[in-house]
């Protein structure tokens, strides 16, 4: 296969994922009893890396990949983009769930989670749509790539 179509694959797992956890995951948080949502939380924690992990992780090698092998507007957009949602990962995200497993399940916390998730929402779309329009024009025209 080649790394066009796996990099679309990670952008769609990616994408896929992204909204789930938007619309129905983190929401799904508030309708927990504190106590029941810190027993669930290290399962769906553990759960969720075994997908997310190699989802951002072959994101990135493919973009990485891509750049180092052809410089363009596209693979330079697609490393700025994706740079920027493991920023938002790791300065935003991560230590909110560290909050919620060390038991801060307050409502505003949760609330925060949801809406400040809509950043990492927005890039990963764009993201996958930046590489289903590079993917279909290189489709038309391969010596694009």
């Amino acid at each position: 296969m080649k790394l066009s179509t796996w990099r679309l694959l990670f952008d769609f797992g990616m994408l896929v994922l992204i909204w789930m956890v938007q619309l129905i995951i983190y929401p799904s948080f508030k309708f927990y009893q504190p106590d029941d949502l810190l027993n669930w939380y290290e399962d769906y924690m553990t759960a969720i890396s075994i997908i997310v992990i190699p989802l951002m992780f072959g994101q990135l090698i493919t973009a990485g990949i891509q750049f180092f092998n052809k410089r363009n507007l596209y693979t330079i957009i697609r490393m700025v983009l994706i740079a920027l949602v493991w920023v938002s990962t790791f300065l935003q995200f991560v230590p909110m769930h560290n909050a919620i497993t060390a038991g801060d399940t307050s409502q505003e916390l949760l609330q925060n989670l949801v809406s400040t998730n809509w950043i990492r929402t927005i890039l990963w779309t764009l993201i996958f749509v930046w590489g289903l329009a590079y993917f279909l024009k290189r489709t038309v025209n391969p010596e694009i790539y």
